[in-house]
């Protein structure tokens, strides 16, 4: 088409379009031109389409493509070959219909713009606008169903920013507009892509036999988003608009994000998607849903692609802002072009070749698995295509589950068949052998799973199982039936399986397992004769009860069949071997779960509920089986008797009750005890007049009917009698009446001497296994039985050891004293002893003093049982109740045991008390526990012992009580702290100093041993809690040297006069000194020794820091050595800071020297020792504690000057920016404080406090240098720093230390008519200060008001913000 025409002028072809009816064809132009030809007639253009002339003119009368612009895309109209829309890469679309004519000549063809504008009307507006293109584009295409929307020649136009909807007939029309969803990617590829899908006919339905019609939609695509729009055609509200256009309604319906930007999308069926994404894959959607249910990569495709929108949007794309989200990062190729779909096919054009693809159907695959020979998984994906678990859109399978059914049926019977066959060899054209025992239970499965499906059990039992059974793979077939029936899915099974599962089972061993199966299928399809037989054979009792009650509603035979198990059991019948009679008796014991749950309205053995008809029947023919007082024939109709005796032997009244009790009577009685709960037993009377009309028609059932609980106890009563039936059975009726008369006192009467021959059987049990359940019992029928003579049961009780029941008894009597003693008695429940002795003797019980004295009597007498069952608890509840029988309690326990300790623990020291709550006690503890625990917290905690001796207050120690047994456990520091106390300091530092030179001898001894032996783990242990010890001790000494109790410094002063030291020294210490010095030369005394000890030699300790070269010291004795020294240094450290203390202080340590004592030690060393190379160490201890004194200091002086300087440094900054009014008026008066028109009172005021500030200062300054000369003079030019102290005091004077005031009062005698000075305070209001003062007054701040703190004037606070 086009050799010898303008076409050949016109440039490239860029864009093509095929006609509805195929006939014609339709392309664009690089330079704008459009022809379109009839295929039968290609010599000439049926149709051209020139650009437009007058696009630069304002103008134009005529639209059309601008001139050299490409035609990008290209469509028709409907089924008219005059009829089409185009759009070319400048973002501009139009509309083109041409009028009819006889031929190309006479055709008038007229455009319209439907989006876009021109480029002169861009460059006339004030605001630039944005790049465009119509980067997707296509009209609504024809379906087979004639709509409302075919005549108005819908277009839908993507845009980078926009999806516009425009109906181009009868006039161009915007229908609708959608901007770009915010899910789209930030900074992807731009891309777009839209496909219409045209309403359709659907299959007739019942609503609709002409069939339905589908609506037409759209899908469209911003980058990674697809969106699908419905088009719904709103329904004219009047008659008379009729005639207009439709109107329409566009409804976005469904959203998905892909993961990548898609290029293009076509429609591959009415709810099928295909999508191609920027990367070339293939991602197949279901339009309902949404979900993706196949991919396929196509990147080999090479899929054909032009990059036709970058020029015109490269402006977009530069201007890429990182922070804005909607823009894109680079502009995708169109692939509009290549990826078509056609009456669900998919064509693709490559970059050398075309391909054709489609969807394959259900059955295609379903035919390709089973080629493949994966029949397992070809019936496994047609059972889901069955029940619409798998993709049945995709597969071209209906939507509606009858339809799809009747589809797949048959070839899933079909594939079932064939592979049945091809798995066990059948298929004689295969010539296959048998598969392995898992695929062949893989092929049962799966069949059993589509039988279930389909609901198709009769292919699975008559087909399936046969070939399984040809195959002797039955129990394999079997196995997978198994979980099915259990889970119910299954419940119709025919006679030939249930005799294979039987015959299986059995022969494996588990009968119970193939009961469990029997119960849970439907007894209408057992064959009866068949099934009894088996389970009898087998001793499978429970599916033969189940198969009686459900399959013929007959409950009295199961009875009648355990019933001669019984008698199996009891050897009344022959021919019976052990094995026989052991199972006989096992299964025998099923009759009472089988009662229990039949009269209970329950399944046997499954727990279902019964049909309350059903139920009724059932309990009817059961209890007049049981309780009938002579011998029934069963069956009603040709039936024998059934006897319970041999032939030879009479029956008795009540055979069969008789023969369950004698079987098993606490079974039968336990079940009775479960039955009696049941609402059948309530109105028996009544439901024999009113009720159960259809029942009750049965004659034999009336017995049945007519049984209550009053009727069964009655017989129970007269069959069980003690002389047929031993104590281990009738035990068991005497609690079954005694619980359920307590339950159910309306319903069952008895006489009192039944029931107290009840209380008499109760208390006579025969073995302890069961004494738990007879005191219950007791307690069930005392709550609704009471015996006149209750006091002639005590002893019964007793002897019977029912303390429950004695503890009621005798608190409800008041008989306190004896409820504690059975308290006490009661070795199952020994913590109620505790809960019973605070309720004896609680204050608001009441009791007299004889009582009183009757329960402190048992508790005296049972002291040690108390104790033992709970330490603590006792003494707790002693201290409470009764805290004047500690004493008799401690005495129960062995002395000094550690029952005493924890006793005399939890009553003195308690944990749930703090020691504040302790010292607030009103009284205090008894002198003699506190020194009882004192003495045995020595010998199992002595570490605490000083510590709690110092929490007690004086009076509560005696010292003589307690003071050998703290020096027999070496408790020395608590003894020093008693005797301290006692004013008896000196003797108490001479007992510390002889303790220290106790540790000192074992410290040398243990240095010594570890020396001669080479095991040395335990020694440093040893040798590591003398050092701690003598540290500790240290510390007790420095405490009784530094005078922490007055009272024993006075004492120790006014009865000892000043020692002297020695005849060569006139010098006198006073008491506290020589505690000092007696303390400093014990410890020394200890390092100098014990640092000769561990390095024997050396000339003195000193050597030890710097030992030679070839000898290094061992760690463990630069750790003693490191040690001591740390004490020595610790000790003078005390002592420097107590002198130091006494010296800045007048008080009664005035007198403390360090020069005196240090004079004094060193006066009793030399004598000691004659060379003092051996105080060398001893000295340098000295000088380390000066020396860390001095370091100390000066860092703490290095820090608070540094503070100093920074406080002082931020308050000048802050003190010279000052504070900025709010205002210029007072907020008190009103009038102006500053500022233009305040008047000059104020600068006035300013000037004069000026100049007395300099007088004063200047005052100041000569006075300083007058005492600095003075003192020069004095001490030889020592400085002293008192001038900048006294202008840091005016400074302070001067500032006003309120809330921000910076002035001072007036001088006295100075009267100022102003109103000045001024106050500003930090919240920046300010005030004259005397309005301020009045406002105070007027509040009356000032009546009580704290002073300035330098002035001596009150303190202001803001009138406002007060």
């Amino acid at each position: 088409m086009g050799p010898g025409t303008k076409v050949l002028e016109s440039g490239a072809v860029t864009a093509i379009a095929l006609s509805a009816d195929h006939t014609t064809v339709a392309g664009g132009h690089a330079n704008g031109n459009i022809f379109t030809w009839e295929i039968a007639k290609p010599a000439r253009p049926f149709l051209e389409v020139q650009p437009s002339g007058q696009w630069r003119s304002e103008a134009r009368k005529v639209d059309g493509h601008v001139p050299g612009v490409a035609i990008v895309h290209l469509g028709f109209l409907g089924v008219r070959h005059t009829a089409l829309v185009s759009a070319d890469d400048r973002g501009m679309a139009f509309s083109h219909l041409a009028s009819r004519g006889m031929g190309a000549v006479a055709r008038n063809v007229k455009s319209t713009r439907i989006l876009g504008r021109y480029p002169s009307d861009l460059a006339s507006t004030d605001h630039p606008r944005k790049p465009s293109s119509v980067l997707a584009f296509s009209p609504l295409p024809l379906g087979n169903v004639e709509q409302s929307t075919d005549a108005l020649g819908l277009v839908a136009m993507l845009t980078p920013y926009l999806l516009v909807i425009v109906s181009t007939t009868p006039i161009a029309q915007t229908q609708h507009k959608a901007v770009r969803p915010k899910q789209v990617a930030a900074h992807g590829a731009m891309s777009a892509a839209l496909a219409w899908f045209p309403a359709v006919k659907l299959k007739p339905n019942v609503l609709k036999p002409s069939g339905p019609a589908s609506r037409a939609k759209l899908v469209y695509c911003w980058s990674n988003v697809l969106t699908v729009l419905d088009v719904i055609e709103v329904q004219a509200s009047e008659p008379g608009e009729d005639d207009k256009p439709p109107s329409l309604s566009f409804r976005s319906r469904s959203r998905w994000r892909a993961e990548e930007a898609i290029v293009a999308v076509q429609w591959l069926g009415r709810s099928v998607l295909g999508v191609l994404t920027i990367t070339q894959q293939l991602i197949i959607l279901e339009d309902g849903t949404l979900r993706v249910t196949d991919t396929s990569d196509l990147l080999k495709k090479q899929i054909y692609h032009s990059d036709l929108f970058s020029r015109q949007l490269h402006t977009l794309i530069e201007q890429l802002d990182e922070n804005d989200a909607s823009m894109h990062g680079v502009v995708a190729d169109a692939f509009y072009m290549s990826f078509r779909s056609y009456k669900g096919r998919l064509f693709i054009l490559g970059a050398s070749d075309v391909s054709i693809g489609i969807l394959s159907n259900w059955a295609d695959r379903l035919l390709a698995l089973m080629e493949e020979g994966d029949f397992i998984a070809a019936i496994q994906l047609a059972t889901s295509y069955y029940n619409g678990k798998a993709d049945t859109v995709t597969v071209g399978l209906p939507d509606d589950d009858t339809s799809r059914h009747a589809l797949v049926r048959e070839k899933l019977l079909e594939m079932m068949s064939a592979s049945l066959k091809y798995a066990f060899g059948r298929n004689q054209k295969a010539s296959t052998e048998r598969m392995e025992k898992p695929q062949l239970e893989e092929l049962a499965a799966a069949c059993l799973v589509a039988c279930i499906s389909i609901g198709d059990t009769e292919f699975l039992f008559e087909d399936a199982y046969t070939w399984y059974e040809d195959g002797s793979c039955v129990g394999l077939f079997l196995a997978i039936l198994e979980p099915y029936i259990l889970d119910g899915q299954i419940s119709s099974v025919p006679p030939v399986v249930v005799k294979s599962l039987v015959t299986h089972y059995t022969a494996l061993g588990l009968d119970s397992r193939l009961e469990e199966l029997i119960c849970h299928l439907d007894t209408a399809t057992m064959d009866i004769d068949q099934i009894t037989t088996l389970c009898k054979r087998h001793y499978l009792y429970d599916a033969l009860i189940y198969v009686w009650n459900r399959a013929l509603g007959d409950y009295i035979t199961p009875l009648v069949d355990l019933f001669h198990l019984v008698k199996i059991q009891e050897g009344q019948t022959s021919n019976t071997d052990g094995t026989a009679s052991s199972l006989a008796s096992v299964n025998a014991a099923k009759m009472f779960p089988y009662l229990s749950y039949v009269l209970t309205s329950k399944i046997y053995p499954t727990g279902d509920e019964l049909l309350e008809q059903e139920a009724l029947k059932a309990k009817a023919e059961i209890y007049s089986f049981l309780f009938s007082g002579k011998t029934i024939v069963w069956p009603k109709q040709g039936g024998m008797p059934i006897l319970t005796r041999g032939e030879q032997t009479e029956e008795p009244p009540f055979p069969y009750l008789r023969l369950i009790l004698d079987f098993d009577a606490p079974s039968f009685l336990s079940t009775l005890n479960v039955v009696f709960e049941d609402s059948f037993l309530n109105h028996a009377s009544d439901r024999m007049v009113n009720g159960g009309a259809s029942v009750s028609a049965d004659k034999n059932l009336a017995p049945g009917l007519a049984v209550n609980r009053q009727y069964i106890v009655s017989i129970l009563l007269e069959v069980m009698v003690a002389a047929k039936y031993p104590l281990e059975d009738t035990i068991y009726l005497d609690m079954f009446i005694a619980r359920n008369i307590s339950k159910f006192p309306q319903f069952i009467l008895l006489s009192g001497t039944s029931l107290h021959r009840v209380l008499i059987g109760l208390c006579n049990y025969p073995s302890q296994e069961i004494a738990e359940d007879c005191q219950l019992s007791v307690e069930y029928l005392l709550s609704m039985y009471h015996p006149p003579d209750l006091d002639t049961l005590v002893p019964m009780f007793v002897n019977a050891r029912f303390y429950r029941v004695l503890k009621s008894i005798y608190k409800s009597e008041k008989r306190y004293a004896q409820l504690l003693q059975t308290c006490f008695e009661d070795q199952e429940n020994q913590e109620a002893v505790f809960e019973c002795i605070a309720y004896c003797l609680r204050t608001k019980t009441g009791l007299d003093e004889r009582q009183l004295r009757e329960v402190r009597s048992v508790i005296i007498k049972y002291a040690r049982d108390l104790v033992e069952i709970d330490t603590k608890d006792a003494a707790s509840t002693i201290a409470n109740y009764a805290p004047d029988l500690h004493e008799m309690l401690l005495d129960a326990l062995d002395e000094g045991s550690y029952d005493q300790y924890v006793y005399l623990q939890t009553i003195l020291e308690p944990q749930s008390k703090s020691f504040e709550e302790l010292e607030r006690q009103p009284r205090g503890p008894d002198h003699r526990l506190v020194e009882k625990y004192v003495r045995v917290m020595c010998e199992f905690e002595p570490h605490h012992v000083n510590d709690y001796i110092e929490r007690l207050k004086g009076g509560d120690l005696r010292l003589e009580e307690v003071l050998p047994a703290l020096e027999s456990n070496g408790v020395v520091d608590a003894a020093v702290v008693l005797m301290a106390r006692e004013g008896h300091v000196r003797e108490g530092m001479e007992r510390l100093v002889k303790h220290l030179g106790t540790l000192e001898a074992a410290l040398l001894g243990l240095i010594g041993g570890s020396t001669n032996n080479s095991s040395t783990t335990n020694s440093e242990d040893d040798i590591s809690e003398l050092l701690e010890s003598l540290r500790r001790h240290s510390g007790v000494g420095i405490w009784l040297a530094q005078g922490q109790s007055k009272a024993a410094l006075q004492s120790v002063s006014v009865m000892k006069p000043r020692k002297r030291l020695d005849p060569s020294t006139k010098q006198e210490l006073s008491a506290e000194e020589i505690l000092w010095l007696d303390l400093i030369d014990a410890i020394v005394h200890i390092t100098r020794n014990v640092s000769a000890a561990v390095s024997p030699n050396s000339n003195n300790a000193n050597d030890v820091e710097s030992p030679p070269l070839s000898a290094p010291v061992p760690a463990d004795t630069l750790t003693i050595v490191t040690s001591l020294r740390a004490i020595v240094q610790q000790a003078f450290t005390a002592l420097l800071t107590r002198s130091t203390e006494a010296r800045g202080t007048p008080s009664e340590h005035a007198n403390l020297s360090f020069l005196r004592i240090l004079r004094a030690f060193l006066t009793r060393a030399s004598l000691a020792s004659p060379s003092l190379s051996d105080l060398r160490e001893v000295l340098a201890a000295i000088f380390s504690a000066y020396s860390y004194e001095e370091s100390l200091l000066g860092l703490a002086n290095q820090l608070l000057d540094k503070d100093l300087f920074v406080h002082v440094s931020d308050a000048t900054v802050l003190r010279r920016r000052g504070w900025r009014p709010r205002g210029q008026i007072c907020e008190g008066c009103g009038k102006r404080v500053w500022g233009p028109g305040a008047g000059g009172s104020i600068w006035d005021e300013w000037q004069r406090r000026n100049e007395e500030d300099e007088q004063r200062e200047t005052a100041r300054t000569v006075e300083n240098r007058g005492r600095e000369t003075e003192r020069s003079h004095k001490s030889k030019g020592k400085a002293v720093a008192g001038s900048d102290a006294g202008a840091r005091t005016d400074g302070a004077h001067r500032i006003h230390q309120a809330n921000g005031a910076d002035e001072d009062a007036d001088p006295p005698g100075r009267k100022e008519e102003n109103l000045a000075p001024l106050v500003l305070f930090s919240c920046r209001h300010i005030f004259h200060r005397n309005c301020l003062q009045q406002l105070q007054d007027k509040d009356g701040d000032d009546d009580d008001g704290p002073a300035s703190h330098d002035t001596g004037g009150p303190e202001f606070r803001c009138a406002v913000c007060a």
